[in-house]
């Protein structure tokens, strides 16, 4: 989607007709919304949730958007409010226009007036994002992944970048998956960590009779600063 001034920019507030509606919106449950947001949206807005960064905007971030949303869109129930916030988003993004919304002159200097997407997306697809959006993208949702985020960044540095690469995926701290736990490969490798390293770059198969024939794969993408750091905690 191109950029969007009128209705997610701060200090905006919303002149909207027909929010009264309550008809069911009924999405399409072919499509994928989480995917359609990364092919139609990601080009112009922040489609990372919490935002990573807020430099060199061309559009507000997606979490903004719904957040404000959640203020701007009144109903008496949520499932009411989701349908008017989807009707509305579904017109708007077809037929912009400068009556449905005001905003600062500064915001719309900022991101300019969204253009119209006819052409580029359907309104079925439209529905099928703002429903992904508006469920996902949550004050709930954020509480629940900041704190997940402090519990990852409570871990030891090793243990994060594990779970960053995936090695949780056969490992554990204490419990054999496809692979042995890494408590038993430390205590194997304790005097070796020369060896961790290799088997994490290059792979590595038949050394543990517990895993089957599985084989490890190679890490070759892994960068020396986090090799190191990953072995040692191992180690």
């Amino acid at each position: 989607m191109k950029p969007t001034t009128l209705l997610i920019s701060f200090g905006i507030v919303l002149s909207i007709t027909g929010c009264n509606n309550t008809t069911s919106v009924k999405i399409n449950k072919n499509l994928d919304g989480k995917l359609l947001l990364k092919q139609k949206c990601n080009s112009c807005h922040n489609i990372n949730f919490p935002p990573k960064n807020f430099d060199n905007e061309m559009a507000p971030p997606m979490m903004s958007i719904s957040f404000h949303f959640q203020d701007w869109f009144k109903a008496n129930t949520d499932a009411e409010k989701l349908q008017n916030q989807i009707s509305f988003v579904k017109e708007y993004v077809l037929n912009p226009s400068l009556d449905k919304a005001y905003c600062t002159k500064d915001m719309l200097k900022k991101y300019g007036l969204m253009p119209s997407q006819k052409g580029k997306v359907t309104k079925d697809e439209v529905e099928a994002i703002a429903h992904y959006v508006f469920t996902t993208f949550t004050p709930q949702n954020l509480a629940q992944k900041q704190k997940a985020l402090q519990k990852l960044h409570s871990l030891p540095l090793g243990e994060q970048l594990s779970i960053k690469y995936k090695c949780i995926s056969c490992h554990r701290k204490d419990k054999r998956l496809v692979g042995p736990s890494f408590n038993e490969i430390g205590e194997k490798y304790k005097n070796n960590i020369k060896h961790i390293k290799n088997s994490i770059k290059n792979g590595s198969k038949g050394i543990w009779k517990s895993s089957h024939g599985a084989s490890m794969p190679p890490f070759k993408n892994i960068s020396p600063k986090d090799l190191e750091i990953i072995s040692k905690w191992i180690y």
